[in-house]
């Protein structure tokens, strides 16, 4: 769903003078904009001074830029059930939130310790195990998890790297301290969204934009770029993107990041496999694809091995990764740490694995399966 926008054309009050006069934050609740003694806090006065020198029609105009190149630009997503998803155009709230260099710093050493955490959880989980033999997982977290796939058990993953492309909900929690909600491993989505929304944001405030020194996102597409094509083994290797199609809610943003890194982007029936080979069908023959960014769910990806009755997949391909002709990112099989019945054992396996706790702490979660956390929520 497209975040909730605020009235960004209409009057909007002086921050940069005494904030208490303007906006009262709430009681014992950590507040983005106002530090605990009323002031603005520092990394918020380069915005607000340059935003608060913009007249209501200069707002307007502003709205309405951003509104248009939205429309130039088919930003569009799919909402409804039922069969009765229709398009709606995308909602960009131009007014952000800043967050400070040395605390987003924090958030990134945080979370690339999860993301090596959920790596080495599922390099051992489709490995050799051992967090089952030594009992630190109950055997019925995983097995009783439907995205376990157990013919994945034993695939080689190239470099160990099951994770190429992750995403992380996160928020505050009244203390200021952030929390992890889910970790989104499977076919994360949201990165070519947020692309898209910087660049319209630098267009439609271009002088605010550079003043703030927002920092960019063009180096973290760019070093996942190298980081991916680093796994073939061709000098010219072709990537993919591997999409459900136009009908996916989401299809904008795959189309979006497959122009943004340069690779196509196709559909199961776009694919075949043979001699153990994945290849594109072009009108030129069968091209060898080396490395697939999958938007689909791993089940989905091979009816021979995987799910039957999925009209998405390419049947071979999972033999295909079992050779080591393709890398797939991310590995399939790695929603099984999108689960949040993990959530509750990640402290005790990150001091397993790094003998160190989280650096960020994932929200309260209690798996019933255990005697003590099932008394304790029933």
């Amino acid at each position: 769903m497209p975040p909730q926008t605020t009235n960004f054309s209409s009057e909007f009050p002086d921050f940069t003078s005494q904030s208490s006069s303007v906006y009262t934050p709430q009681p014992n609740t950590f507040d983005e904009l106002v530090a605990p003694d009323g002031s603005i806090r520092p990394h918020w006065q380069d915005f607000l001074k340059d935003f608060s020198n913009l007249d209501a029609p200069q707002r307007r105009r502003v709205h309405e830029t951003a509104t248009r190149l939205l429309k130039d630009d088919g930003v569009t997503y799919l909402a409804g059930k039922n069969g009765q998803q229709t398009n709606r155009p995308w909602q960009l709230d131009l007014f952000p939130v800043v967050i400070s260099q040395e605390e987003w710093q924090l958030l990134e050493q945080g979370l690339i310790q999860r993301a090596r955490l959920l790596n080495h959880i599922l390099s051992d989980l489709y490995g050799p195990q051992q967090l089952l033999k030594n009992g630190a997982l109950p055997a019925a977290v995983v097995f009783g998890n439907p995205q376990f796939l157990q013919p994945c058990h034993g695939v080689p993953v190239p470099g160990g790297t099951h994770l190429h492309f992750l995403a992380f909900d996160v928020a505050r929690a009244p203390d200021g301290q952030w929390w992890v909600l889910r970790d989104r491993t499977e076919a994360p989505t949201g990165a070519g969204f947020a692309l898209e929304n910087r660049i319209i944001v630098s267009r439609a405030l271009p002088d605010l934009f550079d003043d703030t020194h927002v920092q960019r996102l063009s180096s973290f597409f760019q070093s996942f770029n190298e980081h991916f094509l680093q796994f073939s083994q061709r000098e010219d290797p072709l990537a993919v993107v591997l999409s459900p199609g136009p009908q996916n809610a989401t299809y904008f943003e795959h189309a979006y990041l497959g122009r943004y890194l340069g690779y196509p982007v196709v559909e199961g029936s776009d694919l075949t496999v043979r001699d153990d080979r994945l290849f594109l069908k072009t009108v030129d023959g069968l091209k060898p694809v080396d490395l697939v960014l999958r938007r689909i769910y791993s089940d989905l990806c091979d009816p021979l091995e995987l799910s039957t009755e999925s009209s998405l997949g390419i049947p071979g391909l999972l033999q295909a990764v079992r050779a080591g002709h393709v890398t797939i990112g991310n590995a399939l099989g790695s929603g099984l740490v999108d689960s949040e019945v993990l959530l509750s054992f990640l402290p005790a396996l990150c001091q397993f694995f790094f003998s160190e706790g989280l650096r960020i702490p994932s929200v309260a979660t209690w798996w019933c399966g255990q005697p003590n956390e099932r008394a304790y929520v029933l």
